[in-house]
């Protein structure tokens, strides 16, 4: 098992850690991951989009011109596609984007993302992540005295009121709770901050 450092709010080291290598030690599959970041994506869109065919626009009930003699193309609405103000053929309508990702590869693809954090020394195991009050001040210094002056990815074990209301306004900075954690979120960061107490429970659920 590898061993990693585990620091204090102030950025010392103040023990260790062994990370289960079953969850922080694998072969990433960057194939696997990458269908995660899409599933993700995809369940995140909205699919609200909606266009109107030519039956849901207003007007064009009567036939432009005589159907012959007239010299011009035959039309029988001012709604069809090829007019201005016409209705959109094949256009988008509402639809869930989202799919399933079987259980397995969504594992996989954790523990790949896990394992190539790890292997580049970007995660950082924090003794006691909580702090006493909201204050955003004292988040940023805890960022600044433990070195993540990129994009950070802040878990905890359970929801703690004052990290999350401290981190909300710092950008490139999220919160969440270790059963939550997503491949998208551990890519997109570029330190994996973690509360002790969420390792373990991370690699309950997935080693």
């Amino acid at each position: 098992m590898a061993k990693t450092n585990v620091y204090d709010m102030s950025g010392k080291v103040v023990g260790e850690i062994e990370l289960n290598d079953a969850v922080f030690g694998i072969e990433p599959n960057t194939a696997v991951m990458h269908e995660a970041v899409k599933n993700y994506l995809a369940n995140q869109r909205q699919g609200t989009q909606s266009t109107l065919t030519r039956a849901e626009v207003r007007g064009g009930g009567r036939k432009p011109w005589r159907q012959k003699g007239t010299g011009r193309a035959r039309q029988g609405s001012t709604r069809a596609p090829q007019w201005i103000h016409g209705g959109i053929a094949l256009g988008p309508k509402p639809r869930d984007y989202g799919y399933h990702m079987n259980k397995k590869s969504r594992q996989l693809a954790i523990k790949s993302a896990l394992s190539a954090k790890a292997a580049a020394g970007n995660i950082m195991v924090i003794e006691n992540l909580d702090l006493s009050e909201v204050k955003t001040k004292n988040f940023v210094k805890f960022l600044s005295d433990v070195g993540a002056t990129g994009k950070s990815l802040v878990v905890t074990p359970e929801v703690r009121r004052n990290v999350v209301l401290s981190a909300r306004n710092i950008p490139g900075v999220r919160t969440t709770i270790s059963s939550i954690i997503s491949v998208y979120d551990i890519l997109r960061a570029d330190k994996f901050i973690v509360d002790k107490a969420a390792v373990a429970k991370i690699e309950e659920v997935y080693a």
